[in-house]
């Protein structure tokens, strides 16, 4: 998003409002025409148009299940590309949700053209925030985390420093699930900061919690289970 450009605003898509009936033609007599009556349930039929709200990008969701039969990338699935804020809902009410998937599997939501990885080009000079869940809190914030993170990209919530961001990524497993918010720049530290900062307010966690980030480089690189920060907040 361009300096100075506005957010997309995301709400709940309205349920339309039912369709009042128009009386139908008469003739002299008081009848209807056959013709008349034709017109009249052709218009009484038709849906009325339904107004979308463009998002600032099209995004695509993915579905990842950990098959070890299968290369990685077999295992990663797109299941749509939305551009609209009713489209999105359509899809988060059909789906379900993250807390409910099975051990191993992943929901990643990208902006269309970038798949979850870190060798596709977009991704790879990148890193990402992470927030880690314990496994008894997969039912009570898992959930309202991962919409809210959604709705943070998809409404361009962080204003100019958006055209970074490339997507988020949730991760369920047996021990403990994973948030990532993925950007495609791992040397923009003010701009990185700040993207840090906004995701704790939004997300409602407190001040005394660290948010660490790191980039795919050290990520690869790194020799144990924990890669090193490069920021955090």
């Amino acid at each position: 998003m361009s300096e100075g450009s506005e957010s997309t605003t995301v709400d709940p898509p309205k349920k339309g409002e039912t369709p009042i009936a128009k009386e139908e033609p008469t003739t002299k007599n008081g009848e209807a025409t056959e013709s008349e009556k034709a017109a009249s349930e052709v218009a009484l039929s038709e849906p009325e148009p339904v107004l979308k709200h463009p998002l600032q990008h099209a995004w695509t969701m993915w579905f990842f299940k950990n098959n070890r039969a299968k290369e990685w990338k077999v295992n990663q699935k797109p299941i749509i590309t939305f551009k609209t804020v009713e489209d999105f809902w359509a899809l988060y009410n059909h789906i379900e949700v993250s807390s409910k998937i099975e051990h191993g599997c992943d929901y990643s939501l990208f902006k269309e053209g970038i798949w979850p990885m870190w060798e596709d080009e977009a991704n790879s000079g990148g890193g990402r925030w992470l927030i880690t869940l314990e496994k008894k809190q997969r039912h009570t914030f898992l959930d309202d985390f991962w919409l809210e993170v959604m709705l943070c990209l998809i409404g361009e919530s962080f204003d100019e420093y958006s055209e970074i961001i490339n997507g988020a990524v949730v991760s369920v497993r047996p021990r403990h699930d994973k948030i990532a918010i993925w950007l495609g720049d791992a040397s923009k530290g003010n701009m990185i900061v700040t993207i840090g900062k906004k995701v704790k307010e939004r997300l409602g966690i407190e001040k005394q919690t660290t948010l660490g980030f790191e980039a795919h480089d050290d990520t690869m690189k790194k020799s144990g289970s924990v890669a090193k920060l490069r920021y955090t907040v």
